[in-house]
């Protein structure tokens, strides 16, 4: 079956889900507690050791499989006007936002700020930091980074909602 890469993300999830449950359920049945006196067989939770391994056997191959099918679409498909592959992009987003937040703190600054005075006595030091490059300039790249990260942004998600991978489960 065909499955965008949201499309698979979202299966995968859904599969994941499936597979806590199954966990969190054999974990509260395969063993439980009686009081001394208490009947076992009228406290005793519904398990079936056999069935339980091999639904999460099942289910973990289907995890697998769709998060080999992912792996091979990221690492295959390109996204367009960035001649990078979606995996490539995964790296590249978080990079140009590491650098917007940088851009952002830089840009924010003034070209002279006034410190706290240091110093005894009657006369305290004033101290001043003062920026060692443009400020304009940090601003004018914090405008380009986020218009960049942006396009990115739009571009891998048109890539993710119109790319498509075969997945078979069965």
């Amino acid at each position: 079956m065909k499955y965008t890469s949201a499309e698979a993300a979202k299966l995968l999830r859904k599969l994941n889900e499936e597979h806590a449950q199954l966990m969190d359920k054999e974990l509260r049945s395969m063993a439980f507690i009686a009081a001394v006196g208490e009947d076992l067989s009228e406290v005793r939770p519904a398990y079936d050791y056999a069935a339980a391994q091999k639904d999460l056997a099942e289910l973990e191959r289907k995890i697998r499989v769709v998060k080999h099918a992912i792996s091979q679409f990221n690492l295959t498909t390109e996204v367009p006007g960035f001649q990078m592959t979606v995996d490539q992009m995964l790296v590249y987003i978080p990079q140009l936002s590491a650098r917007k937040r940088k851009l952002a703190d830089m840009a924010g600054r003034l070209p002279k700020e006034r410190m706290n005075s240091a110093g005894f006595g009657a006369k305290p030091i004033i101290e001043y930091r003062y920026a060692n490059y443009e400020v304009a300039d940090a601003e004018a790249d914090l405008k380009a980074v986020t218009d960049e990260l942006s396009r990115a942004q739009t571009a891998l998600d048109v890539t993710n909602n119109s790319g498509t991978m075969e997945i078979q489960l069965d």
